[in-house]
């Protein structure tokens, strides 16, 4: 299992942890720091044990309001940056 710490850009959280499994390439958790608490545990629950690649399809373009981007848009990132 692998651990990615990720900072995202142009939301409330501040931080986003995922750990994953390499091999199967999927989630084993997702934690933020900041944001909407309730909701974003809800995030984290949802993917927990998906497909990395299903997880970004999913996610990516989410907007929270005008800000262009959202915390699950952000998840999506992270999830991009893994090499």
């Amino acid at each position: 299992m692998k651990t990615i710490t990720y900072t995202p850009k142009g939301v409330c959280s501040r931080q986003i942890t995922i750990e994953y499994d390499e091999n199967t390439n999927t989630i084993e958790s997702v934690s933020f720091v900041g944001g909407c608490n309730g909701n974003l545990k809800g995030i984290g629950s949802l993917v927990k044990g998906m497909k990395i690649d299903d997880v970004i399809s999913k996610l990516e373009g989410t907007q929270c309001g005008i800000k262009g981007t959202s915390c699950p848009d952000q998840l999506a990132k992270a999830l991009k940056s893994i090499d």
